[in-house]
């Protein structure tokens, strides 16, 4: 399984061929070697088996750069697999396979899913239980952006604070691929949303009609408790421990704190566990006081390994509402840029280099 260095879209194309009668193809796949800089990922081609029982195979038509392969790549993703591996959280692609026990009828059909790695190629084999059927007419760039980062707004507004039409929520990194759909899918339930954000990206959050705030504002708890004056109810909030004891006072009673990450970390030479098991300790402490707050962490994997067919049925229903809500017209997705799979070491770079908002995506 040889791996070696393309950089070219000929290369990757080269490398793409149709599926043959017994089920197996070649596939063109990025591999992260190590802790590397961007420019050090590699391609690797090889035959991929036929489909197993209950597994489908996929030609994949989208797959994105997220918040999950920055940190895999410095090695500070909790549960990320050994070395070499290839990246890629989620993907939308064709059926172009089945394995046995699953039903032909998919083979043909469009569909998503999160794969935590492994997205980041031409082909992937998948699980057919993790499989979430795609509308047909439905952009594949566009519901790229909705997978992970859709599941993960629409469970932590519904799931984890249980927003209610006219509260007011504060949206860490509203620009970003999760706070843009969160922010969108808030201001659909009736919620006023604060939202905090580079400058630059202030008037087109305006346009989505979240209220915008400089994220390096030297006093930015008091121009929230200025516009708020009575707390927020929800505070969502990606950037850390350091961020955390902000976000928690900012809460009017009964409100809650949603913590999905520890952003301001990445690089940090600290032990990730340790970083973790402290900050999971101090924020659920929080529970404790008797002023009627809340903190808890999102975890998009939470009852993966407990009740793997709750889980499933979670995920499906709701990245099935959120790619209803693309249909409908209601969210508006955010594009930063697309780039060839050839050309991930600069979608990478890019999406790293924080210029850009919304998520980037890579067409394979």
């Amino acid at each position: 399984m040889p791996i070696h260095t393309a950089t070219s879209a000929t290369q990757a194309r080269r490398a793409t061929a149709a599926t043959p009668a017994n089920g197996s193809v070649t596939t063109t796949e990025v591999v992260l070697p190590g802790i590397v800089e961007p420019d050090g990922l590699q391609f690797r081609v090889r035959q991929l088996a036929p489909p197993e029982a209950g597994q489908a195979l996929i030609r994949v038509e989208a797959t994105g750069v997220s918040f999950a392969e920055q940190g895999m790549r410095r090695g500070r993703y909790p549960g990320q697999p050994k070395f070499p591996f290839v990246p890629g959280y989620d993907l939308v692609g064709t059926v172009t396979a089945v394995g046995r026990d699953v039903d032909r009828a998919l083979i043909g059909t469009r569909i998503a899913a999160a794969t935590k790695t492994g997205g980041w190629a031409t082909h992937a084999v998948i699980e057919a239980a993790d499989l979430v059927p795609v509308a047909e007419g439905l952009d594949p760039e566009q519901v790229e952006t909705l997978v992970v980062n859709g599941i993960t707004a629409y469970q932590m507004l519904h799931r984890s604070a249980r927003t209610k039409a006219g509260q007011t929520i504060l949206a860490h990194g509203a620009s970003g691929g999760v706070g843009s759909l969160l922010a969108q899918l808030a201001i659909h339930d009736g919620l006023r949303v604060i939202g905090t954000a580079a400058p630059r990206n202030h008037e087109a959050l305006r346009t989505l009609g979240i209220e915008p705030i400089d994220y390096h504002d030297p006093d930015l708890a008091g121009t929230v408790r200025a516009l708020a004056p009575a707390g927020v109810d929800a505070v969502f909030d990606h950037l850390g421990p350091a961020s955390f004891p902000t976000s928690f006072s900012l809460l009017a009673p009964g409100g809650t704190l949603v913590a999905y990450g520890s952003a301001a970390r990445l690089d940090d030479d600290n032990s990730m566990v340790i970083m973790f098991l402290g900050m999971l300790a101090r924020l659920y402490s929080w529970n404790l006081l008797p002023n009627r707050r809340r903190a808890n962490f999102y975890n998009f994997w939470a009852g993966h390994t407990v009740s793997i067919r709750k889980f499933r049925q979670r995920q499906r229903a709701d990245l099935t509402a959120v790619l209803q809500l693309l249909a409908d017209g209601v969210i508006v997705p955010q594009i930063a840029a697309t780039f060839p799979l050839s050309e991930a070491a600069a979608a990478f770079t890019l999406a790293e280099s924080h210029t850009v908002s919304g998520k980037v995506v890579l067409l394979p």
